[in-house]
């Protein structure tokens, strides 16, 4: 019953998470969202190593996430050509440069967990432009999308078989990530509404 609840719960949070990048997809499309090229260029090479860092050091009902990020994160990418903003300013360049390093420090551990470990790191640091921009553009991020995200990463917890940090670490940290993207943006959002006014 257990190893069925983990397999369901980790499937659920893939396919949400999958689903999620739908209305980011078509808000891209319309020119309403601008993804950040930098961001999704290092996400996209760190998901592959994640997925498969992640997979050898033993996950196996949370991987589907990993799986669905991969898929969703190479059309975004894209799309970012066409429709994006940024990767080649010297903030974004200083992302890619610190993502570099990462991998290569990865290759030279040549172990599963390092390369997991590392790879987080990477991520994270190829996260910085879209927070950047989501504090600055709010409207420039799909909401909804981020949202659904945060969602599908909490579900997740609840695909993790064994609570060490090998299988732990990497769904905890989405779930922060993307919850942390979803916050900004609403309270941004909130921030930079006009405010009613009670006179008639």
């Amino acid at each position: 019953m257990i190893f069925h609840f983990h397999s369901f719960m980790g499937i659920t949070a893939g396919f949400l998470s999958f689903i999620a990048f739908i209305p980011y997809i078509l808000s891209t499309l319309k020119g309403k969202n601008r993804p950040n090229r930098a961001t999704w260029i290092i996400w996209t090479i760190v998901g592959v190593i994640l997925l498969f860092s992640y997979k050898a050091a033993g996950a196996t009902d949370a991987l589907w996430v990993s799986i669905a990020n991969v898929l969703a994160f190479g059309m975004v990418l894209s799309l970012s050509f066409k429709y994006g903003e940024g990767g080649w300013n010297s903030f974004d360049l200083l992302c890619l440069t610190g993502a570099a390093i990462g991998l290569f420090l990865w290759w030279y551990f040549s172990s599963p967990l390092p390369a997991l470990y590392m790879s987080i790191l990477v991520d994270l640091i190829g996260a910085i432009p879209t927070f950047k921009k989501s504090y600055l553009d709010p409207a420039g991020e799909n909401l909804l999308s981020w949202i659904l995200f945060w969602i599908a990463n909490t579900l997740n917890l609840f695909a993790v078989q064994e609570w060490n940090m090998a299988m732990a670490t990497y769904p905890i940290y989405l779930f922060l990530l993307t919850g942390a993207l979803a916050l900004i943006l609403v309270f941004r959002r909130q921030s930079e509404s006009p405010p009613t006014s009670s006179c008639p």
